[in-house]
């Protein structure tokens, strides 16, 4: 049997964790993976003050009253740095429990030191968008002094700590809901959120489909969503679309009973679903990279593949389910 180049230099780590997933009760012993930067306070402002400020040069108007992460992973606090800007309702839903309310609270108060300082973005990263933020590299039309003393006040933030710690909150005064794990769309009342945001995540999910379904379902009419979309190998090949290469029994090893790896979907398939179920794109970023595999070394399962989709790493791509008159979205 012949084996391309690619599959021989195959990282090993991930084929050993997924052969002892089929273990019964491994799964639960294995050391899951660990990311310090998603729980870092800085990390979080600068995922939320990145979306924000795409999502308002693309039409969105107002702070989202009702903000759903899909996929929040190990900290909350992209949706906390949301509410620290006016939002009640967050909705963080995962498949896997990785974080809890409680272990938040430390991250909630260094949020609260940087949006009162007016903090820039914290790092630049992909896509760019300094040209939207002011000269200090803060969105300042956006989160105005007013709305911010409003925001931060300190009755306020005290109401998001107790939520954080599970103690009881003036009935219309916050909201703060951990839901492990979703499954199904009826987690979330339909059209009641303003606002889904995902960083990451939405190559991870095995029923892309439904995934979309569930999406359009819970926004409002009107309301936008944000995804920042991941397409690399996740360290599962020493290139970055390296994982192409791999026949399907290999990847079968790899993947083994984890309740998710990456689902390998490409970029035009994001896309096509936005389209089938729904959606309005409002902008559409896709990087490229030409130091991947080479088409040749395809295996069968992707030897259709479309240029555009071989040479695609990630995308950020923002939605709405209705536009409003003109193309603006308002919440």
């Amino acid at each position: 049997m012949h084996i391309s180049p690619v599959v021989r230099q195959v990282r090993l780590r991930p084929i050993l964790k997924g052969c002892l997933t089929a273990i019964p009760g491994m799964q639960r012993l294995l050391p899951p993976t660990r990311h310090a930067d998603v729980v870092s306070a800085e990390y979080c402002y600068g995922v939320w003050l990145k979306h924000l400020a795409l999502a308002w040069d693309a039409g969105l108007r107002g702070i989202p009253r009702t903000l759903a992460e899909f996929g929040p992973g190990e900290s909350l606090g992209v949706g906390l740095a949301a509410m620290l800007c006016g939002t009640s309702r967050y909705y963080a839903l995962d498949v896997v429990e990785r974080s809890t309310l409680a272990s938040n609270l430390p991250i909630l108060d260094e949020l609260v030191t940087l949006f009162r300082s007016r903090a820039g973005r914290p790092t630049k990263g992909w896509p760019e968008f300094d040209d939207l933020l002011d000269t200090d590299l803060f969105p300042h039309h956006i989160l105005g002094d007013a709305l911010l003393a409003a925001s931060l006040a300190e009755p306020r933030v005290a109401a998001i700590r107790r939520a954080l710690a599970g103690e009881a909150v003036a009935a219309g005064a916050v909201v703060v809901k951990y839901m492990v794990p979703w499954s199904s769309k009826d987690v979330v009342e339909d059209g009641t959120v303003d606002f889904i945001l995902s960083h990451s995540v939405l190559e991870h999910v095995e029923d892309l489909e439904g995934t979309y379904v569930a999406l359009h379902s819970w926004l409002s009419p009107g309301g936008m969503m944000s995804h920042q979309i991941d397409l690399t190998s996740h360290g599962l090949s020493e290139k970055w679309n390296g994982y192409r290469a791999y026949p399907e029994w290999l990847w079968r090893l790899m993947a083994g009973t984890r309740p998710f790896l990456i689902n390998r979907q490409p970029y035009s398939v994001h896309l096509d679903l936005l389209e089938a179920h729904g959606f309005t794109v409002v902008r559409n970023l896709k990087r490229y990279r030409e130091d991947g595999i080479e088409r040749s070394e395809l295996s069968p399962h992707w030897r259709d593949i479309s240029d555009l989709d071989l040479d695609c790493p990630g995308a950020f791509i923002q939605a709405v389910k209705h536009p409003s008159p003109g193309g603006r979205v308002s919440v």
